[in-house]
């Protein structure tokens, strides 16, 4: 027998190594290829014998919290090219420009594109689509699909927000609850030879889309309205630079209509509504157009920020009143001035008519600075800080809308001197957004709850069904029912006998509080630049309502009572009166409201006569000036000469000013705060 010597042994382990060796490298390839990469070869081959085009879901509906549509889909159509299927691109492309008002060179690079499928133009009208089909070109397709849109136009634009061109949402609603209203998108798949050719025999199939989520608002668009119109106005009226109106449910945290004036069309967000700023916005680059949209599309009402002034007294008095450091009896002296801070004299705005001696009710009535300097110093820096706090000043809400800001509150009790601890209790040195303020404000209307505002009810599937609901969340008691109670009484006190009388509504009990304060802009002061405010609850005996009424920039008379109080009035009145409220007249409403009288025409009449001859008429008057005499004339009057009004009621007069510019008036004195 042959024996294998020891070199072909060597040589017979080494194949049989080698040979081992490439056995478990094809199994290796073999299980990576067919199991660990398996899906995406199988992926890649299905790529390579079919094209695909997606087919988008319809975006779920926005309805108000009554079912009203919002925000809806509307059909649209997008066109379509297989590039491998179009026999003459350059035939093609200039049939199809004219119809699609694209260029047709355009049109032809697309069409000589190395891809399965392009898309030429999305959200043509109906006529192009059939002006399209007609033409029967090979490799051109016409996809149903659907567009965005919001049938009221510029209606709630900054709760809905909007939506890009392909439906993803940017603002408001539409981003924070976009993957709720964004569907499945389908897909529609047919098969091709090797050159991406559609096969005649290959068949194809259609995966539906799933439809999105729909979403239901607290948001009611009769209410919205109410704001929306008397945001309208007083832009118009005042000359402002903004308004902002919120209305909300104190004992839910439910906003019920949010409106900002001026504001944008949804269907249309990169233009203002007013022509001229878009003729100015042309000749700008596209960076610097792009920062007018983000200031065109900026929430007023939950990304800014001021200074409160006098509305913030509500926490003060309800801080006193919690923590009894006061009483309704407590008195308070005012001569018009705090001169025992060191290098500070703080002043009254009746400064050069002081209050005197009051109770604690009348001084909050009269919005007396001295007398809410003394409150906050009886009650401490540890305990002002803490209810500040507690108010939910210095922290985000929780709304459920974009870029909430959290104010600015000192950062502790250690940087409270005694110069801020007397200018915080007035409302001056701290800076709040205008939804955390009527959440404070609600707090007195609902028992001394803070709640969370919210603007979302719930959310439906595609038969209308509800899948989610959000209930009212309570994070804190505040205050008691008992200082509740009593604030609620001060507050229709300032409305019936104090700065707040432009927001009465006879039938209603209306409490509120106004607020001017004077722009703060790079950390300063700014001379003629302020901000007017109405923070008030209706009817204060069973508060439905909180109404807050911000105008920014006021042209003129810049007094919170007079230039937001009347659209308060305006929106309370209308709102109860949709909510089905009953009036309840007391005995002096049923008796004015038996008597009407003419306004008189006093323009051009001394200060003297005219309201001689208004006292005479059973007319009240008021005006926005502190520097006159008797002899000083009246240039205007509100109401106009000629109207019909109950007796009883108040006539604006506008006086004759040498520097022209409108001072503190002696009836709405208190309101510069």
């Amino acid at each position: 027998m042959h024996r294998i010597n020891k070199s072909t042994r060597k040589r017979l382990k080494f194949a049989i190594f080698v040979v081992t060796l490439i056995v478990f490298f094809l199994g290796y390839r073999l299980i990576r290829v067919q199991v660990i990469e398996g899906s995406e070869y199988r992926r890649g081959a299905m790529q390579q014998w079919t094209k695909a085009i997606n087919l988008k879901s319809d975006r779920g509906v926005i309805y108000d919290r009554k079912g009203r549509k919002l925000a809806v889909n509307v059909t649209s159509f997008t066109a379509w090219a297989s590039p491998s299927d179009v026999n003459n691109p350059e035939e093609t492309a200039l049939k199809l420009g004219p119809i699609l008002k694209i260029d047709s060179t355009k049109i032809y690079e697309n069409l000589t594109k190395e891809s399965s499928v392009v898309k030429l133009k999305q959200w043509i009208t109906r006529e192009e689509a059939e002006m399209v089909r007609e033409l029967d070109l090979e490799g051109i397709s016409i996809v149903d699909d659907s567009k965005r849109y919001y049938p009221f136009g510029n209606f709630a634009s900054y709760v809905l927000g909007f939506t890009d061109i392909d439906n993803n949402g940017l603002y408001g609603i539409e981003k924070v609850y976009d993957e709720y209203l964004t569907g499945v998108p389908g897909v529609w798949v047919k098969a091709t030879d090797r050159d991406n050719r559609q096969l005649p025999y290959g068949g194809e199939k259609i995966y539906n889309p799933e439809d999105g989520t729909s979403v239901v608002l607290t948001i009611d668009e009769t209410i919205q309205g109410f704001a929306e119109e008397a945001a309208e106005e007083t832009l118009i009226k005042n000359q402002a630079k903004s308004v902002s109106i919120i209305v909300m449910d104190p004992n839910t945290g439910e906003v019920l209509a949010l409106a900002n004036k001026p504001d944008y069309d949804p269907n249309n967000p990169r233009m203002s509504l007013d022509e001229n700023v878009n003729t100015q916005w042309e000749s700008l680059t596209f960076d610097e157009q792009q920062q007018k949209w983000y200031e065109l599309w900026r929430n007023y009402a939950i990304n800014d920020i001021y200074e409160p002034g006098s509305t913030f007294k509500i926490v003060t008095a309800a801080a006193a009143l919690e923590e009894a450091s006061a009483n309704l009896n407590t008195h308070y002296y005012c001569n018009g001035f705090i001169r025992d801070i060191p290098g500070v004299v703080l002043r009254c705005s009746s400064w050069y008519d002081p209050h005197g001696d009051q109770d604690f009710s009348t001084a909050f009535s009269n919005s007396c600075n001295v007398a809410f300097v003394n409150m906050a110093r009886d009650l401490g820096k540890e305990k002002m800080f803490e209810y500040i706090k507690a108010f939910g000043f210095g922290e985000v809400t929780g709304i459920d809308l974009l870029g909430e800001q959290k104010g600015i509150i000192p950062s502790g009790t250690e940087s409270i001197r005694e110069v801020n601890l007397a200018t915080l209790s007035y409302g001056h040195g701290i800076a709040v957004t205008p939804i955390q303020m009527i959440n404070a404000i609600s707090v007195i209307g609902n028992g001394g709850n803070l709640m969370t505002p919210y603007i979302v009810k719930s959310l439906l599937d595609s038969d209308s069904r509800i899948i989610e609901s959000y209930e009212p969340e309570n994070k804190r008691q505040v205050i008691s029912k008992t200082t509740s109670e009593e604030l609620l009484d001060m507050l229709e006190l300032t409305v019936l006998e104090g700065t707040g009388r432009r927001a009465y509504v006879p039938g209603y009990r209306v409490g509120g509080k106004t607020g001017t304060a004077q722009k703060i802009i790079d950390g300063r002061y700014v001379d003629g630049k302020y901000i007017s405010s109405f923070g008030g609850l209706a009817p204060v005996d069973d508060s439905k309502i909180a109404v807050l009424v911000i105008v920014d920039e006021p042209t003129g008379i810049y007094y919170g009572g007079t230039v937001a109080g009347p659209a308060a009035a305006s929106v309370i009145e209308k709102t109860l009166n949709y909510l089905e409220v009953p009036r309840k007249y007391t005995e002096d409403e049923l008796e004015a409201t038996k008597e009407t009288v003419i306004v008189p025409d006093v323009r051009n009449l001394s200060i003297n006569s005219a309201g001689k001859e208004l006292t005479d008429l059973d007319l009240r008057y008021t005006t926005e000036y502190e520097d006159f005499n008797i002899d000083t004339l009246v240039l205007d009057q509100y109401p106009s000469p000629g109207v019909e009004v109950i007796k009883g009621s108040i006539i604006d007069l506008y006086l004759e000013d040498g520097s022209n510019n409108p001072v503190l008036s002696t009836e709405e004195l208190n309101d510069s705060n």
